[in-house]
């Protein structure tokens, strides 16, 4: 029987297990994991190695970096998650499992700004430069970690239609917390192949393609830059603008109260995006003062 299908691409994948392998049949690995460290190292490559390259910079100063900041982000996603999500670890080991999933991405992009600013002042290099630099190995190993995301058959959004072109249906006894989802979602599973599915939008599909995008248009972007910080500021704006919609899909949003985290901190991030760029733009034209 098919564990997911895309009836509108004519896909479908069977038996697609969360664990990856068992090894010695000890403790499964999920593939969750796995594109998290698949994740990681490419954005240690592009971040630290091609994008330093390709500006003429000491690779060595982003490879220290990664060393700090890659555990430090991974913490701070993790937190970010346990903190808001509507979830009770039942152990203090829960809260550091990664094989449970969840890492909550405004999280791990807090942490790796804070991180970043630390390092630069330690190292007294300009945290801007180094930023541009740095961001678009942050947005590949965003694109490759939401692949964990469909792997576990999580951060899906709302009922799609059968016209929709990337409907994606789900085996309801594989979703994850399906008795937590909402009632129009729970109500909506029909039965197929003596099984039941629900058909909902893959978000994290969409997300990771439009940072695709945007890693692929900062990658060309990057020459003809115009200031430093510039480059952090289009993520941040484009990021910020492309989460805050797609927050409005998902059935599984963080929450403060009743508002999504995603919307609070994604508002925050275009605004600052767009003003830095204004501000950057304007400050590049005005003549330099005289002595």
């Amino acid at each position: 029987m098919a564990d997911i299908i895309f009836p509108n691409l004519g896909i479908s994948i069977d038996s697609l297990s969360p664990i990856a392998f068992t090894p010695f049949g000890l403790f499964g690995v999920y593939w969750y994991a796995i594109f998290v460290v698949i994740g990681i190292v490419a954005g240690v490559y592009f971040g630290g190695i091609y994008a330093p390259k390709k500006t003429g910079q000491d690779t060595k100063i982003y490879e220290n970096f990664a060393f700090w900041v890659i555990p430090a982000a991974i913490l701070g996603g993790r937190l970010f998650y346990v903190i808001f999500a509507d979830w009770q670890p039942q152990s203090i080991i829960d809260v550091f499992n990664l094989r449970l999933g969840g890492i909550g991405i405004w999280g791990v992009i807090i942490t790796a700004v804070a991180v970043a600013a630390i390092y630069c002042r330690r190292k007294k290099i300009s945290f801007w430069n180094f930023m541009d630099t740095g961001i678009v190995g942050l947005i590949i190993g965003h694109v490759i970690g939401r692949f964990g995301n469909f792997t576990n058959r999580e951060a899906f959004g709302g009922v799609a239609s059968d016209s929709a072109p990337f409907a994606m249906q789900l085996r309801v006894d594989q979703v994850r917390g399906f008795e937590s989802l909402p009632e129009v979602v729970q109500n909506s599973a029909f039965q197929q192949f003596g099984l039941q599915y629900i058909q909902v939008h893959p978000v994290f599909f969409y997300e990771a393609a439009i940072n695709l995008a945007l890693f692929i248009f900062l990658n060309f972007y990057r020459k003809h830059k115009k200031f430093n910080g510039e480059l952090v500021a289009i993520y941040f704006l484009s990021y910020g603008i492309t989460r805050f919609f797609l927050e409005f899909m998902r059935v599984d949003p963080l929450m403060v109260g009743n508002v999504a985290t995603a919307h609070i901190l994604s508002a925050a991030a275009a605004i600052f995006g767009l003003g830095f760029l204004i501000s950057g733009h304007i400050n590049r034209k005005k003549p330099a003062k005289k002595a």
